[in-house]
């Protein structure tokens, strides 16, 4: 009967979208969460992130990426002078308004720039020193202020030649939607405390070689960052694509299969134990896609198995270069003729990254996928340290870890999938405890990983054993 009344309600969101019915089911999920909870002690959903969904607004989404195309060009060559054009006015204007959002939240933001001069021998796109400027906005958390997880936009915008600092350069889509989801997510986010710190980054320079990015994952890992991963949004807002093909549901997730700094012994024992699909950023992109079709079923996230596009780059790479978890979110369906053009028609096509091709119900929906994730993790409870397993020719597989020193746990899911799964298939709840054995659970069959849950059931990333526990 429960699951009847669920379904039913469930089924009336679905279709009529009636505020009224939406909320008595958040009240009735609540109920049932509660009752589960008290009979097996798994915690339940957190509807705190149906409030962060409905919260994004495709209206100020359309403001900003309107505000942003009005620049006339944001080329990280352009003006830095005028207040009304080029990139200088671009991005004094995007730290203007997270100081705004810092100011309603009585400073709960610490917004900078963050600059770096790259000279003309660096990069042929870089025909002379330019200075490469970011806007960053840090939320600190509460219990981990040094661990982070990161949502970036891109600030700069090109036309066919990428060296062109005059010529109108509206960048509507690519990376003017992707900046202004930054900015929301800021805005909504930041009415809520955290234990660990999200980061809302602008980052320049992405059209003459990632150098925003580049110097951001460098300086954090410098300064010791522990970062969770960045979510990099380049390009949230076409569903018309080339292919002719319209869609306003799908979106892809591109992820690195496994670190590119790990060592030469830890590719060796990937022979022996496996994990070639199962690093840190494919993680990160397995855990958005959880996230998605949890509260946001209507969606339809694509994992991409591929760092970017085919031969191509965006500002998440640099974080990957030096370790970091990172992926890219964007549109599934692109639309080259409004890609890195110059504003012309020939033959009754139009080309050009203008306004008119960017969906801002889209944009909002893409924007909730980032928002609901970077709560999800930035409220969870660190993962599990040390993860190592063992198991060989037994019927059983046995983990054991070092947990994080945190009042929010309740304890730790053991996840595990057959080796063709795209997805984390099985789990089972363990509670507090530093290790655990699957009985009937053949390892040779099967990978698997640990993620640390809170109490109000927002969980960690899942992490993938990289030790062995010693035969005995």
């Amino acid at each position: 009967m429960r699951g009847e009344i669920i379904h039913y309600v469930y089924h009336q969101i679905i279709i009529n979208n009636l505020t009224m019915i939406k909320h008595l089911f958040y009240i009735i999920l609540l109920f049932f969460s509660t009752t589960v909870l008290s009979q097996s002690s798994i915690p339940g959903l957190d509807i705190r992130h149906y409030d962060i969904i409905d919260a994004v607004s495709p209206d100020r989404l359309e403001t900003d990426i309107t505000k942003l195309v009005g620049f006339g060009t944001r080329n990280t060559l352009s003006d830095t002078i005028s207040d009304t054009r080029g990139i200088g006015a671009a991005r004094r204007w995007i730290k203007s308004e997270f100081d705004k959002i810092s100011k309603e939240c009585r400073g709960c933001l610490e917004v900078y720039f963050q600059r770096n001069l790259i000279t003309k021998e660096e990069s042929r796109r870089i025909p002379r020193d330019t200075w490469v400027v970011n806007v960053i906005a840090i939320q600190r958390g509460t219990k981990f202020p040094n661990r982070y997880i990161i949502m970036s936009g891109d600030i700069d915008s090109r036309v066919s030649s990428g060296t062109d600092a005059t010529s109108d350069s509206p960048g509507a889509n690519d990376n003017a939607s992707g900046m202004a989801g930054t900015i929301e997510a800021a805005r909504i986010l930041s009415k809520y405390q955290f234990s660990s710190s999200i980061v809302y980054a602008g980052l320049s320079g992405e059209e003459q070689g990632l150098f925003g990015g580049r110097d951001m994952a460098k300086k954090a890992k410098e300064q010791g960052w522990d970062i969770i991963g960045i979510l990099n949004n380049d390009m949230i807002g076409n569903i018309e694509g080339v292919d002719g093909v319209i869609d306003n549901r799908s979106f892809r997730i591109f992820s690195e299969p496994t670190p590119v700094t790990e060592t030469e012994q830890q590719r060796n024992r990937r022979r022996f134990y496996g994990g070639e699909v199962d690093g840190i950023s494919r993680q990160l992109a397995r855990y958005v896609h959880k996230m998605t079709k949890t509260y946001m079923p209507e969606m339809n996230p694509i994992m991409i198995y591929r760092l970017d596009r085919f031969g191509r780059g965006g500002h998440h790479r640099p974080f990957n270069d030096q370790g970091f978890a990172g992926i890219r979110i964007m549109e599934a369906h692109e639309n080259y003729n409004r890609q890195h053009q110059d504003l012309r028609e020939e033959n009754g096509i139009k080309y050009g990254d203008v306004l008119e091709g960017v969906n801002f119900d889209y944009v909002a929906k893409l924007t909730a996928v980032n928002v609901i994730t970077m709560a999800g993790l930035a409220w969870a409870p660190p993962p599990p340290r040390n993860l190592k397993i063992g198991g060989a020719v037994q019927p059983s597989t046995k983990f054991s870890w070092e947990k994080t020193d945190d009042t929010n746990l309740t304890g730790y899911k053991i996840y595990w999938r057959e080796t063709t799964a795209p997805q984390w298939q099985f789990f089972r709840f363990v509670g507090v405890t530093t290790e655990y054995t699957l009985e009937g659970i053949v390892i040779d069959n099967y990978l698997f990983g640990v993620a640390a849950v809170g109490n109000d059931g927002n969980e960690s990333a899942v992490v993938f054993p990289g030790d062995l526990i010693p035969r005995r």
